[in-house]
């Protein structure tokens, strides 16, 4: 049987969905007054004047893809890097190797 894969669109879009219930997107958008900081348009959805306001990254973009392939590479790794054990032998384990 082969090993299934998590794809790297479905970390992609869980990562996203983090960053926008991040407390440090919704704290920067009340800061900022859910107001663009260069020309100080406000956040709307009155019917007919929708404007978005968008979260950016001072130092640069986003690069979603190497995210989640590091979190494939670190995290949901090959099953043949995984086992099960019961929290004793896990915490065991992993005090051993701090």
């Amino acid at each position: 049987m082969k090993p299934p894969i998590t794809p790297l669109y479905h970390i992609e879009r869980g990562l996203r969905l983090i960053w926008m219930r991040s407390r440090e997107r919704a704290y920067t958008l009340k800061r900022d007054g859910y107001s663009c900081v260069k020309c100080g348009k406000k956040k709307s959805s009155k019917k007919g004047f929708e404007q978005k306001i968008e979260v950016h990254h001072k130092k640069g973009e986003i690069n979603w893809k190497a995210i989640a392939e590091r979190i494939r590479e670190e995290l949901l790794c090959s099953p043949d890097d995984l086992e099960c054990l019961c929290p004793e032998c896990h915490n065991q384990i992993s005090n051993e190797k701090a």
